[in-house]
């Protein structure tokens, strides 16, 4: 019990200073070159990291999965992440990133775990103006130098999603009921660096009837509402007519969902906008640390129904 509210508490310091720590991994050479990139993956999402164990193939399985593996009395998929994102490894895949990602736990094979660093979320920019739509950002880990070694965050839920794929009925909004009516001129203003994630979200908010902004970091969010409530005072309203909800991932370039929910609910301008954060981090420990920081309530993602049920008891 120590241990588990000592890891609560360091994520509490870190993340009320816009940190979190990356986990530094290596897949192998890169096509048509000899170098091996470093990769990363959020620590919140790794339960732990194992000597390869055995592996038992599954029969017509997904190109990229390896198999299964019981560990711990439990059989988790085993993803072949190398293969997934088109690396060599020369010294195969001897280590296992078991990792929790929206309620489902996975493994995913590597040739090379670096190290783990501490870095501030505006050292990661957002990474979809690079191409390739399985990075969802790239983290300078020197700050601002010129020659700053740089790690390709990983989109996991976007190489899950390939991997292994949903059915078009999970892909798509389910049964999200009646549609909401927000008061006449406002929008719910969402946040999510993952392309795969947007689109989801924009699915379901656009089941449910309701107008949105959409747009891709916590630090746009942030400026976003500021603007917002500077236009909705030019014409004598307060912010309040103009976003009704606040919907924010946790993981995301420049600023995080974390201190993303601090600055709302500490600004006297917006602290009464309700903010849910839509996040595929998640377990008992995450979800109160995401209470701790001001958010009116936690949905994981990505289930339509539980979204659309989240957002109308907010909003009630």
């Amino acid at each position: 019990m120590s241990t588990a509210l000592h890891e609560i508490d360091e994520r509490t310091n870190l993340t009320a200073n816009n940190k979190f720590e990356l986990l530094l991994f290596r897949l192998g050479e890169v096509s048509n070159s000899d170098h091996r990139e470093l990769f990363g993956i959020n620590v919140f999402k790794i339960r732990e990291i194992l000597v390869m164990p055995t592996i038992t193939a599954i029969a017509n399985a997904p190109a990229n999965v390896m198999g299964v593996a019981n560990i711990r009395g439990e059989i988790i998929t085993v993803i072949n992440l190398p293969s997934v994102v088109g690396c060599t490894p020369k010294n195969g895949v001897p280590i296992l990133l078991v990792t929790e990602y929206s309620r489902s736990t996975q493994a995913f094979a590597v040739e090379e775990v670096d190290e783990i660093v501490r870095l501030e979320w505006n050292q990661v920019m957002a990474a979809e103006s690079n191409g390739g739509n399985l990075v969802t950002s790239i983290a300078r880990l020197d700050g601002d130098q010129e020659d700053s070694r740089l790690v390709q965050v990983l989109d996991v839920e976007q190489i899950l999603r390939d991997v292994i794929p949903a059915s078009p009925e999970d892909l798509m909004p389910g049964k999200t009921g009646s549609k909401i009516e927000l008061p006449a001129g406002t929008v719910i203003l969402a946040a999510d660096d993952s392309p795969l994630a947007r689109s989801m979200m924009e699915n379901g908010l656009e089941a449910l009837g309701t107008p949105f902004v959409m747009v891709k970091t916590g630090l746009e969010a942030w400026n976003r509402i500021q603007s917002m409530s500077d236009a909705a005072i030019a014409e004598g309203k307060t912010i309040q007519d103009k976003v009704a909800l606040v919907l924010t991932d946790l993981e995301m370039p420049e600023m995080d969902g974390f201190t993303l929910t601090r600055n709302i609910k500490n600004d006297e301008r917006f602290k009464s906008i309700p903010v849910v954060i839509h996040s595929s981090l998640t377990g008992d420990a995450n979800e109160d640390h995401v209470k701790s920081v001001g958010a009116d309530a936690y949905v994981a993602k990505f289930v339509a129904e539980e979204l659309a049920a989240t957002i109308r008891k907010v909003l009630a």
